[in-house]
C-alpha cells in the first residue's frame, strides 16, 4: 500500500469507485498539486477539495508537507474520495502517532461502495421490465 523511498517521500494509493489516486508526500510548505494543478483549480467544488485537504488539517500536518497526486478515472466526488484515502494512507506511514486519529475519524477505511452491474433478463442492475396485465 504505503512505501518510503531514500529521499524521505512516502507513496500510497487510494481508490474509491473507479478512481484510483497515487499520492506522494514528503516535508514541504503545505502546498497540493493534483495532476499538475493546484487542488482548488482540480477540485473546483468545495466539498471535493476539503475532503482531500481535511486529512492533512484534521492531524495538524496542512502545513509542513507537500503533497503531489496523480488521478485517473472516475467523476470529481470518487477522485476526490480516492485522493483523500490515498493521502491518509501516506501520512499514517509519515507520522506514526497520526494512525490513530486518522482511523478514528474513518479516513483509513476504505469506501467499498461500487456501481452494480447489470444482469441479464433486467433493464439496469435491479430494475426489471414493466408488466402488462392487458
Amino acid at each position: 500500500m504505503a512505501t518510503a523511498t531514500a529521499s524521505g517521500e512516502v507513496t500510497a494509493t487510494g481508490r474509491r469507485k473507479s478512481a484510483v489516486a497515487r499520492v506522494r508526500v514528503k516535508s514541504g510548505t503545505g502546498q497540493i498539486v493534483v495532476n499538475g494543478r493546484p487542488i482548488n483549480e482540480y477540485f473546483p467544488a468545495i466539498k471535493d477539495s476539503t475532503q482531500v485537504s481535511g486529512v492533512l488539517t484534521h492531524v495538524g500536518h496542512a502545513t509542513d508537507v507537500d503533497v503531489r497526486i496523480r488521478v485517473d478515472g472516475g467523476g470529481p466526488a470518487g477522485q476526490a474520495g480516492a485522493c483523500r484515502l490515498g493521502v491518509a494512507r501516506a501520512l499514517k506511514m509519515l507520522d506514526v502517532e497520526a494512525a490513530e486519529a486518522l482511523r478514528a475519524a474513518g479516513m483509513l477505511t476504505r469506501d467499498g461502495r461500487m456501481k452494480e452491474r447489470k444482469k441479464y433478463g433486467l433493464r439496469g442492475a435491479r430494475r426489471g421490465t414493466q408488466f402488462s396485465k392487458r
